[in-house]
């Protein structure tokens, strides 16, 4: 039995009803009866308006749509379904040129009213407001800037990054500009390893001095400043930037985009892609959600309705099970090793926990102790650092407090290094020089009372406190130890 009912069948009626699903239609018109019945379609000519026409109808539907284009007729038509189908979900098209009591009547009886001034509102905003002015003048940069495009995420980039990088170069392709995503320094968190390697996707790793004689033209995506978090030189001339961080100096690009009110770049690439009209592909959406994912902490932090809404129209398109996959990759002995140092060498005060570990290969391992160590009790703020190749790297986490963290990081070390980040999510890099002489045999000791006094003072932390025993300290260097000798490594 049909489960759609279709009372009038103007324009909006005529698609409902051949927009498949089991359907009947009842309309006056004998020559659109007709052609629905030679298109496949249940129809019979009836007046709607009359009650006798519903007292006809021998099943009952789901859904009652009430679709002719004249507003008085349809107001008429939505009062008799109401009361012939109560239990029916009521759509109602206000018809062509409704007035204000046409809707307000349909409202009161139906459970939902199409307007099309609403429509049109919608329509000529989303391309003549800032939305679609925005989405005009990338396009105009695009299809003028000198190619090839070299797009660049920031160093060691994270999945936002990464993901933002993949889309706009199929915005930047799809306009006839080709691009490459280029990133400098390594790509090390085991899921960052995972996103990368599971979706093959292409990226240009840059070392050395970088030379960009080879490009036309320069993006940035998910940081806004050459020079600030890339190895780019500081005076490069920038022709795009997209980024969802709130700027610490202003900003210059022919195209810029910063909007620090959604929780990551790669919903403002998926809003552009919507706007467009271009699909993603199944790789473009499962990285695209999994950078929204990662850096809204699972839709916990900072996140606002459009990374809902953009995560909603992603999920129709992605691998969902390569993104548990990448979600869920296997954990190496070295972040274990890093993990029981930094559990060993805590130092706790006023619930801001700090701790060194000294030499890494891993600096993502950094972010993963500094997560694990702010689920410890009364614990609310932590401080992770180790040192590689002469730099030393932080990464830092706070929960249930109103400090802003990357502010306060960069109060801290920007003028020994570089900070920056979220509220709740932050990291920096300092060089080694910066803190201690070039020739120091043993500089762990300097490095590490420099920098936490630092932070500690710019928390305004008091004098030191041990640290509350959760766990024997030896127990994850013994954990750690047992996993070395499993692997063979070190041996």
């Amino acid at each position: 039995m049909p489960s759609r009912l279709v009372l009038g069948c103007g324009s909006v009626g005529r698609h409902l009803a051949v927009d498949g699903g089991s359907v009947h239609v009842v309309t006056a018109d004998e020559h659109r009866v007709e052609t629905l019945r030679a298109e496949g379609v249940s129809a019979t000519r009836d007046d709607p308006a009359d009650p006798d026409a519903l007292a006809d109808i021998d099943f009952e539907p789901a859904t009652v749509v009430v679709g002719s284009d004249d507003p008085t007729r349809n107001r008429a038509v939505a009062d008799l379904a109401r009361e012939a189908f109560p239990d029916a979900h009521l759509f109602a098209f206000a018809g062509r040129a409704p007035t204000e009591a046409d809707v307000t009547a349909l409202e009161a009886v139906a459970d939902t009213v199409a307007d099309p001034r609403e429509a049109v509102r919608s329509f000529l905003m989303e391309r003549a407001g800032d939305s679609g002015l925005r989405i005009r003048r990338l396009k105009r940069v695009l299809r003028n800037a000198e190619p090839p495009l070299a797009i660049f995420a920031h160093d060691n980039p994270d999945p936002d990054a990464i993901a933002s990088a993949m889309a706009l170069k199929q915005i930047a392709e799809r306009a006839g500009t080709p691009a490459t995503a280029c990133y400098f320094g390594d790509i090390n968190h085991r899921e960052n390893r995972a996103l990368v390697n599971l979706l093959d996707i292409e990226l240009d790793a840059r070392a050395g001095d970088p030379d960009l004689s080879e490009f036309g033209s320069i993006a940035l995506v998910d940081h806004s400043r050459p020079g600030v978090n890339d190895q780019l030189p500081p005076d490069t001339d920038v022709d795009i930037v997209i980024d969802h961080h709130p700027p610490r100096a202003p900003v210059e690009a022919r195209f810029v985009d910063l909007r620090s009110d959604v929780g990551a770049t790669s919903t403002l690439l998926t809003e552009y892609l919507r706007k467009l009209g271009t699909e993603p592909t199944p790789e473009l959406a499962t990285a695209l959600l999994f950078g929204i994912a990662v850096d809204t902490d699972d839709f916990s932090r900072e996140v606002v309705t459009d990374d809902f809404e953009a995560a909603a129209h992603l999920v129709k398109h992605a691998d969902m099970a390569t993104l548990e996959r990448i979600e869920s990759p296997s954990v190496d002995v070295e972040t274990f090793e890093i993990l029981a140092r930094a559990t060993a060498e805590r130092d706790v005060r006023e619930g801001v926990l700090t701790t060194y570990v000294s030499e890494i290969r891993d600096r993502d391992a950094l972010a993963q102790a500094a997560d694990q160590l702010l689920g410890m009790e009364d614990v609310s703020t932590t401080l992770v650092l180790g040192r590689m190749d002469g730099t030393v790297f932080a990464s830092a986490r706070a929960r249930g407090s109103a400090l802003d963290l990357g502010e306060a990081l960069r109060e801290a070390f920007d003028q020994i290094g570089s900070a920056g980040g979220h509220a709740d999510m932050a990291g920096a890099q300092i060089p080694i020089g910066a803190l201690v002489e070039e020739n120091e045999e043993s500089p762990d000791a300097a490095v590490r009372e420099a920098l936490t006094d630092r932070f500690y003072e710019t928390l305004g932390v008091g004098s030191d406190r041990p640290a509350a025993p959760v766990y024997e300290e030896d127990t994850y260097i013994g954990l750690a130890e047992a996993l070395r000798r499993e692997t063979g490594d070190g041996d």
